[in-house]
């Protein structure tokens, strides 16, 4: 557990370029503040001692904003930036060297059983406001924009972005076949055709009005 809190620490120091000291980090940060808490409460939960497990992730969740399941198996090097609103749900997996913004989630749909949560692999990223949602796995060095709802598999080293979220890029290469960019705005599609219609009809009463005149 030691080491594991270590191992956070020095990530966030390398990551972070707010953090002027270990101290700092440790005292403040409201992020390593719940991962310390989850690495305690983790520990009863592995024990079989899981009301002294929840207690302690509750405290956690209602002194820090970020609210982790002692259940949940994290790796080592998570840096949770900002940290609130965070909810990380009881079978989430997620690896080593991640990074996790302000009011993620990642948690189930409520239609499956037993593992109900994501698992992210290394080094990946989650933006911001991001959901994601359900048993699958989000690839290594993967990386998921700011509000984003990811409900399905994201691959190894793969951007996701949009609600739903949609692969734009993988290895930095632009995934032409599912580019959510460029697809054309059916509210504006509609609006286009609207407007069609009304200059047709508006050339029409025209061309009436001018032959009543004759």
């Amino acid at each position: 557990m030691f080491k594991s809190l270590n191992d956070d620490l020095k990530s966030i120091m390398r990551r972070d370029p707010a953090a002027r000291s270990k101290a700092e980090v440790y005292f403040l940060y409201s992020g390593f503040k719940a991962l310390r808490a989850y690495r305690k409460s983790n520990w009863f939960f592995r024990h079989n001692m899981k009301f002294i497990a929840r207690y302690i992730s509750q405290r956690a969740r209602h002194k820090t904003g970020v609210e982790i399941h002692p259940g949940a198996t994290i790796g080592k090097g998570l840096f949770i930036d900002h940290g609130m609103g965070v909810v990380i749900g009881e079978t989430t997996i997620i690896g080593d060297n991640c990074t996790i913004y302000q009011n993620v989630t990642l948690g189930g749909t409520g239609k499956e059983h037993g593992k109900r949560h994501p698992t992210l692999g290394d080094n990946v990223l989650v933006g911001s406001g991001a959901k994601v949602l359900g048993p699958f796995r989000v690839g290594d060095n993967a990386r998921i924009a700011a509000g984003a709802v990811v409900l399905d598999e994201v691959p190894d080293g793969a951007t996701a972005v949009g609600v739903p979220a949609r692969v734009v890029r993988i290895n930095g290469v632009k995934n032409e076949t599912l580019d959510q960019i460029h697809i054309a705005d059916p509210v504006s599609q509609e609006l286009c055709r609207l407007r069609y219609e009304y200059t047709l009809l508006d050339e029409r009463i025209k061309q009436l009005e001018k032959d009543g005149k004759k």
